[in-house]
């Protein structure tokens, strides 16, 4: 079993990253800030304006650690990454399942139904949990939406369903999950409210959080499929494109409700995140303050350090090495091990 992953956020802006022998050491206007050995860490993540030495980013190279630049909201903008040490056989089978239609198709089928199943698990968490507390037309609409998702998921399973037609199935689903979503939140405050989804950019403080943290778990599927050997550019659900890492965006598909919206509703229920932590700018978006990026990188690494037990491999592990297990369980479909790919389910 593979370690949970250890990753680096460094969110400080003018911060200065070079190395001393084994270490890596932070400086900020020419005063060390941290210091942390190399060896630790699987992952290194850069927020804003952070500068990295030559010397450290061959250094992190040559030892397997990858290096991601973000902007500030947590935008991918670039990877630095050593020689591609992947299972050319394992790459070349999925390269063929991607191309064959059927294969896809069950792979895509598999992988939304993991995703429906654990997001009629946010709404029934919702139910279970606040029901009683909330008005009786957004109780009716959340029963509504965990009654649709169901229904959705039952169409999931006609073994004659193409990927487009899966896709807008997908896209069916999202629409009357995120059409219930703002009853989750308990907030009184207006600039919490949540009216539909909006990406590049985020346009109410609630899309700016979700982006956020799609953006991590997105980096943490990208690893792990890399450390199985998998290609993160070549996916099933999500069509192929030039820079796009689109097995990564499958894969973090079944993780969403656990990892990024559960979490995203806890920070903002529990006021952990509010109003003051978001920044408005001129054209719409809206953006986490640097603070805010902190606390929210805090609890997404508790998060995972919590453990649940995989209904599939029947073994409680920490929720962050579930993308992991993932991996390993489609690697082992596409080499012809599983008849299936075993999508992860919340229990």
């Amino acid at each position: 079993m593979r370690r949970q992953l250890n990753t680096l956020y460094v969110t400080t802006d003018g911060a200065w990253l070079h190395k001393d022998g084994a270490n890596i050491v932070m400086e900020v206007e020419q005063q060390e800030r941290a210091r942390l050995p190399v060896h630790m860490l699987e992952s290194l993540v850069c927020f804003g304006r952070v500068l990295v030495s030559p010397p450290l980013l061959g250094y992190c190279a040559e030892q397997g650690i990858c290096t991601s630049f973000l902007t500030p909201n947590g935008r991918f903008l670039a990877r630095v990454e050593g020689p591609v040490s992947g299972n050319v056989l394992l790459r070349r089978q999925q390269y063929r399942a991607s191309d064959n239609p059927g294969r896809c198709a069950a792979i895509v089928r598999n992988l939304l139904l993991g995703k429906l199943h654990n997001q009629r698990v946010v709404l029934g968490r919702a139910l279970r949990d606040h029901g009683d507390g909330l008005p009786t037309d957004r109780q009716a609409a959340l029963a509504h939406a965990h009654k649709r998702l169901e229904m959705i998921a039952k169409k999931l399973h006609d073994e004659d369903s193409g990927v487009d037609l899966l896709r807008g199935y997908e896209g069916e689903a999202a629409q009357a999950y995120f059409g219930v979503f703002d009853a989750l939140i308990r907030v009184d405050s207006p600039a919490m409210r949540f009216s539909g989804r909006s990406r590049r950019p985020p346009c109410d403080a609630v899309n700016a959080l979700l982006s956020f943290l799609y953006t991590l778990v997105t980096h943490d599927c990208r690893s792990a499929l890399e450390s199985v050997g998998l290609d993160p550019a070549v996916g099933f659900l999500h069509r192929d494109r030039p820079g796009r890492p689109s097995l990564a965006l499958d894969l973090l598909e079944e993780f969403r409700p656990l990892l990024a919206d559960r979490l995203a509703l806890s920070l903002i229920n529990r006021k952990q995140v509010g109003e003051q932590d978001f920044q408005y700018m001129d054209n719409g978006a809206v953006l986490l303050s640097e603070a805010a990026r902190k606390a929210v990188l805090v609890a997404y690494q508790e998060r995972k350090r919590e453990e649940l037990r995989h209904a599939f491999i029947d073994e409680k592990a920490a929720i962050g090495l579930f993308p992991f297990i993932q991996a390993q369980l489609l690697a082992r479909h596409l080499r012809g091990d599983l008849d299936a790919y075993p999508p992860f389910l919340w229990k």
